[in-house]
C-alpha cells in the first residue's frame, strides 16, 4: 500500500498560456489523507496513484483529474471552460500592485467599492501635466532669466532642462519621459505612480529611497508656489495688505521675508484644511485652475502680436544710464511746468534735500546726468531683440543699467540708493539653471493619476511626451517673445519697479494685465492645492508598503482612505519651506529631489533594458538603453551645475534612506532589476572563474563547516561558527553544512526548519555565508554529499572544518568514531585541507578581546603554507 501522504502546507503552482503571454495562479486548498488500493478494478483511471478510494467509489469524473501533476492538485484542478474563463478575467497585476489592492480592499471591505478607473489621455495625463509643468517660474521668473541671461543662454537652459541639440536624443524631460513610457508599458501601473514604477524596478532599497526623495520635492514644490502666490499678491494685488514695512531700503528685503512667513503660513494652514476635508473640492477646482493658466497664456501671445502695431504704453524713467523705481513720482524729469512756472518735480525732490531750485543740494550723480524716458514695451517690430541677445548677470545690490546711454559717472559711495532698481540677489548661469529647472517637472503627473486611468499603458506614454512637446514650444517661444518685445532693464527688474510695480509679463498681456496677474495668482494656488494632495498619497503609498518601519503610521488615515497623519507630516515639511521665504531659494531644492527622482527613472529603464530579462516585455518600443543613460547622465550634471552642495545632500539622504531601508526594512521580493543585476554579475562571474586549481597568490581558504544539530534543531557547537567568522580575513566562500538523517519526503519541513536555525545563529556570529542542510538515510552519506557537491562551478571549497569527536571512546555506539574517521577519508580523498578545533567551547567569542599571548597551530601531515596562514588571518581580527 503506497504511504499517506499529509501536505504540510498550502502551496501553489502555474500554469503558462503559451498563446495569450499570461502566467496564471493557482491555489491549491489542503487535501486529505488518500489511500490507494494495491490491486485495481479494471479501471485505469481508478488505479491510478493520483486518486483516492472515496472519489473512485463516487464514479466522480476522472477525466480532468488524470490531468494532475501532484497529489495536491487533486482538488483545485479546473476543468477547460473553468480555465478559460480564468484566463478571459485575468488581469497581470504584479505582485506589489496586488499587495496594494489586498491592503485597500481589506480597508473598504465594508463600504461600496470604487467606481472603475475610467480617465483618457486628454483629462487624466496631458492636461495634469500642462498645469503642473506650467506655474510659478513661467509668469514671475521667466522674464528675469531671459534678461539677465540674453536669449542665447536662455535658450540653452530650456534647452538643458527640457531640449537637446543632438539629433540622437529629445529632451532631457523628453528622455525621462521616453523612460517612464518604456517602463509604464510593461505590466499595469496601479496607485503609486513613480514611486511605484521605481521600486518594482530598482527594489526596495532604490525605491524607498527616491520616493523619499520624490516625496520631499513635491512637498517643497507646494511651498514653492504658495511663496509664487504670496508674492503675487503682496506686490500686484494688494500690496497695502503687507504687515511689516522697511524702515529704510537696507531692511526692505527683512521685511520682505516676514511678509511672505506671515501670509505663507496662513495660506498653507488653509490650502491644507481644504484638503483635508475633501480632494473632491480640489478636483473640482482643477479645470478652472487650468482655464486660468491657459488664458494667461494665450494673452502673452495676444499682447505680442498686438505690440507689432501698438505697443503698450509702459514707459520706465532712466538717470543716465540707471534705472529709477517708478513708484515716487509720476513725471520722469528735473521739473516740470505750472502753468507758466518751472517748478522742482518730485524726482527733483527726491535726489534733493532743498526745494529751492536756486541752491540746490543735490546728489552729484543726479546734478550731473540728464533724465530720459524710454519705452519698456518696444514691441515685436522695434529690433530690441538684438540687444537682449546676451546676459547682463549681476552682483547683488548693483544698480540696473542700459548700455548705450550717456552717463558721467560719479566716484564714490552710491547716494539715494533706494531711488534704483537693484538686483536683490547675485547672479549667475548656474543659478538661473536651479530656479528655471522646476519649470521643466510635473511630467509625473500622469503616471501619478496611474490608478484612475482607464488605460495606463497607452495614456501615460502619449499624453506626458503631447505635454512635454506642448510646453517646451511655449518655453521657446517665450523666450523669443521677451527678448523681441521687452527692454533689457526692464526684463532684468525682477518685480516690476520700473514698470510702477506691475508684473513684468503682465506689461505685455493683452487685454489687460490683470489677465496675467489674476490668472497666474490662481494658477500657483491650483498647483499647490495639486501638489498638497499628491504628496501626502505618495507618502501613503511608501508607508503600506512597509519598506520604512518608521513611517507605517502614515499608511493609515480616515475611514475613506484618506491621508490623515500623511498630510499632517506633509503640511509641517511644506512649512520649513514657507519659512525659508525666497522662491529663489526654494526652486533649487526641490530641483535636487526631482531630479534625483528623473534619475533613477532612466536608470531603472536602462538596467532593465541592458540585462533583457524575460518579465521586461514593454509596449512602448521607441526607447532605448543609451537614450536612458544619456537622460540619466544629463540629470546628473545638471544636479551639480545648478547648485553642487544641494546635490551632495539630496544624495546624502538618498543613501542614508538606502542603508536604513537595507538594514532595518521589510524584506521585499518585486522582482526588481537590482536583483536580476545581481544575478547576471554572479552569473558572468562564475563563468569567468578557472575548474581549476588557482595560482598560490590567488589561495585562499574557502570554508565548508560541518555542525552538528540536536534534538530540537539547535546548533550545538555554536563556537565553530565563531571561528570560521574570525578568519573573515582571508575573504573566501563559506558554506555552513549540516545532516539530517531519514528521508527527504517525511524529513522536508524539518530541513527548511534546520536551514532557518542554521542561518539564525550564522547571523549572531556574523558569518557571511550560504547555508545547505541535506537529508541522507546516514550521517557519514550526508558528509560525503556535502564535501562532494558543495559550492558552484569555480567556487568550491578547498578547506573543510569540523568538531574534534566528545566521548567517543566511552561511547557504545561505533557511529562516534566511524564517522569521524569517514569524513577525515572523504577530505583526503577530495584534495581537501581539514582543520578540527578541540575544545572549541572554550573559543574566545567576537565580544571578547585578547592583547597577548599566543596561538598555536598544529598541522597533521603537511600544512603548505597553512601554519603561516591561520595565525596571520586571526591577528586580522578584533578578538
Amino acid at each position: 500500500m503506497a504511504p499517506d501522504y499529509v501536505p504540510s502546507q498550502r502551496s501553489q503552482y502555474t500554469a503558462l498560456c503559451t498563446h495569450c503571454g499570461s502566467m496564471v495562479t493557482l491555489s491549491s486548498t489542503e487535501v486529505r489523507n488518500t489511500v490507494v488500493p494495491e490491486s485495481g478494478h479494471g479501471n485505469h483511471m481508478e488505479d491510478s496513484p493520483f486518486l483516492s478510494s472515496g472519489d473512485a467509489d463516487r464514479k466522480t469524473d476522472f477525466y480532468d483529474r488524470n490531468l494532475a501533476l501532484f497529489e495536491e492538485e487533486l482538488d483545485i484542478r479546473p476543468k477547460v471552460s473553468s480555465l478559460l474563463s480564468r484566463l478571459v478575467n485575468y488581469t497581470n497585476i504584479t505582485q506589489g500592485a496586488r499587495e496594494h489592492e489586498e491592503a485597500e480592499n481589506t480597508e473598504t471591505s465594508r463600504r461600496k467599492a470604487p467606481k472603475s478607473p475610467n480617465m483618457g489621455t486628454l483629462m487624466g495625463v496631458y492636461l495634469p501635466c500642462l498645469q503642473n509643468i506650467f506655474g510659478v517660474i513661467l509668469f514671475l521668473r521667466l522674464t528675469w532669466i531671459v534678461g539677465t541671461a540674453g536669449i542665447v543662454q536662455s535658450f540653452l537652459i530650456v534647452l538643458m532642462c527640457c531640449s537637446c541639440v543632438s539629433t540622437q536624443c529629445c529632451e532631457k524631460t523628453m528622455l525621462t519621459a521616453i523612460s517612464m513610457s518604456a517602463i509604464a508599458t510593461n505590466g499595469v501601473v496601479p496607485a503609486g505612480g513613480a514611486y511605484f514604477m521605481i521600486s518594482r524596478s530598482l527594489g526596495a532599497e532604490f525605491g524607498g529611497a527616491v520616493g523619499i526623495c520624490f516625496y520631499l520635492g513635491t512637498t517643497f514644490a507646494a511651498a514653492m508656489y504658495i511663496l509664487g502666490a504670496i508674492e503675487i499678491f503682496l506686490k500686484y494685488l494688494v500690496p497695502q495688505a503687507a504687515i511689516f514695512h522697511a524702515s529704510d531700503h537696507h531692511g526692505g528685503d527683512s521685511a520682505i521675508l516676514n511678509n511672505m512667513r506671515v501670509y505663507g503660513t496662513i495660506c498653507l494652514s488653509l490650502m491644507a484644511v481644504v484638503v483635508f476635508v475633501g480632494v473632491k473640492y480640489v478636483n473640482k477646482l482643477a479645470s478652472l485652475f487650468l482655464a486660468c493658466v491657459i488664458i494667461s497664456i494665450v494673452s502673452i501671445y495676444a499682447g505680442a502680436i498686438k505690440s507689432v502695431f501698438q505697443p503698450p504704453d509702459f514707459s520706465i524713467c532712466m538717470l543716465g544710464n540707471r534705472t529709477l523705481v517708478r513708484d515716487q513720482f509720476d513725471v520722469c524729469g528735473k521739473t516740470v511746468l505750472e502753468g507758466n512756472v518751472t517748478v522742482p518735480s518730485q524726482l527733483w525732490r527726491n535726489f534733493c534735500s532743498s526745494g529751492n531750485m536756486s541752491s540746490p543740494q543735490c546728489d552729484d550723480y543726479f546734478n550731473q546726468n540728464n533724465v530720459t524716458e524710454i519705452q519698456g514695451i518696444p514691441g515685436l517690430a522695434s529690433g530690441i531683440i538684438r540687444d537682449n541677445m546676451w546676459g547682463d548677470y549681476l552682483e547683488k545690490g548693483q544698480i540696473l543699467e542700459k548700455a548705450g546711454l550717456p552717463s558721467v559717472d560719479v566716484h564714490g559711495a552710491v547716494e539715494s540708493f533706494g531711488l534704483y532698481v537693484s538686483a536683490d540677489i547675485a547672479t549667475s548661469f548656474t543659478l538661473l539653471v536651479g530656479i528655471f529647472f522646476p519649470s521643466a517637472t510635473g511630467i509625473m503627473a500622469g503616471s501619478n493619476r496611474s490608478g484612475d486611468l482607464k488605460d495606463a499603458q497607452k495614456s501615460i506614454p502619449i499624453g506626458t511626451i503631447l505635454a512635454i512637446t506642448t510646453t517646451t514650444l511655449v518655453y521657446f517661444s517665450s523666450v523669443v517673445l521677451f527678448g523681441a518685445c521687452i527692454e533689457g532693464a526692464v526684463l532684468r527688474d525682477k518685480f516690476g519697479d520700473a514698470v510702477s510695480k506691475n508684473l513684468v509679463v503682465g506689461t505685455l498681456s493683452w487685454p489687460s494685465p490683470w489677465v496675467i496677474v489674476i490668472g497666474s495668482f490662481f494658477s500657483t494656488v491650483g498647483a499647490g492645492l495639486q501638489s498638497l494632495t499628491g504628496a501626502p498619497r505618495l507618502l501613503q503609498a511608501i508607508a503600506k508598503d512597509n519598506i520604512i518601519p518608521f513611517l507605517r503610521v502614515f499608511g493609515h488615515g480616515k475611514a475613506n482612505g484618506e491621508p490623515t497623519w500623511a498630510l499632517l507630516l506633509t503640511g509641517l515639511i511644506a512649512e520649513l519651506g514657507i519659512l525659508i521665504a525666497s522662491l529663489d531659494m526654494v526652486a533649487p531644492i526641490l530641483s535636487m529631489f526631482f531630479l534625483m527622482c528623473y534619475l533613477f527613472v532612466n536608470l531603472a529603464c536602462a538596467v532593465q533594458t541592458l540585462l533583457r530579462t524575460p518579465n521586461w516585455r514593454p509596449r512602448f518600443k521607441y526607447y532605448h538603453w543609451a537614450l536612458s543613460f544619456l537622460g540619466m547622465s544629463m540629470c546628473l550634471a545638471l544636479m551639480f551645475i545648478s547648485s553642487w552642495y544641494y546635490a551632495i545632500v539630496a544624495m546624502c539622504i538618498a543613501g542614508m534612506i538606502y542603508k536604513y531601508i537595507e538594514y532595518q526594512g521589510a524584506e521585499k521580493e518585486w522582482g526588481d532589476g537590482i536583483r536580476g543585476l545581481s544575478l547576471s554579475a554572479a552569473r558572468y562571474s562564475l563563468l569567468r572563474l578557472e575548474h581549476g586549481p588557482p595560482h598560490t597568490k590567488n589561495w585562499r581558504p574557502q570554508v565548508l563547516v560541518l555542525l552538528k544539530l540536536d534534538e530540537d534543531l539547535h546548533v550545538k557547537y555554536p563556537r565553530l561558527l565563531t571561528f570560521v567568522s574570525q578568519l573573515k580575513a582571508g575573504k573566501g566562500l563559506t558554506i555552513v553544512g549540516s545532516v539530517i538523517q531519514g528521508q527527504f519526503l517525511d524529513s522536508y519541513g524539518e530541513t527548511q526548519a534546520s536551514e532557518q536555525a542554521v542561518k539564525n545563529m550564522m547571523e549572531i556570529e556574523r558569518v557571511k555565508g550560504f547555508c545547505q542542510v541535506v537529508v541522507a538515510s546516514k550521517v557519514r552519506e550526508g558528509i560525503a554529499h556535502l564535501i562532494q557537491s558543495c559550492g558552484l562551478g569555480g567556487m568550491k571549497h578547498n578547506t573543510v572544518v569540523m568538531g574534534w569527536p566528545y566521548g567517543w571512546r566511552q561511547s557504545e555506539d561505533p557511529r562516534a568514531w566511524k564517522t569521524f574517521i569517514n569524513t577525515v577519508r572523504c577530505t583526503t580523498a577530495a584534495h581537501l585541507a581539514l582543520m578540527v578545533p578541540k575544545n572549541v567551547s572554550f573559543y574566545p567569542s567576537n565580544h571578547e578581546r585578547f592583547t597577548d599571548g599566543t596561538i598555536d597551530v598544529w598541522w597533521i601531515v603537511h600544512d603548505g603554507g597553512m601554519l603561516m596562514l591561520l595565525p596571520f588571518l586571526l591577528k586580522q581580527h578584533k578578538v
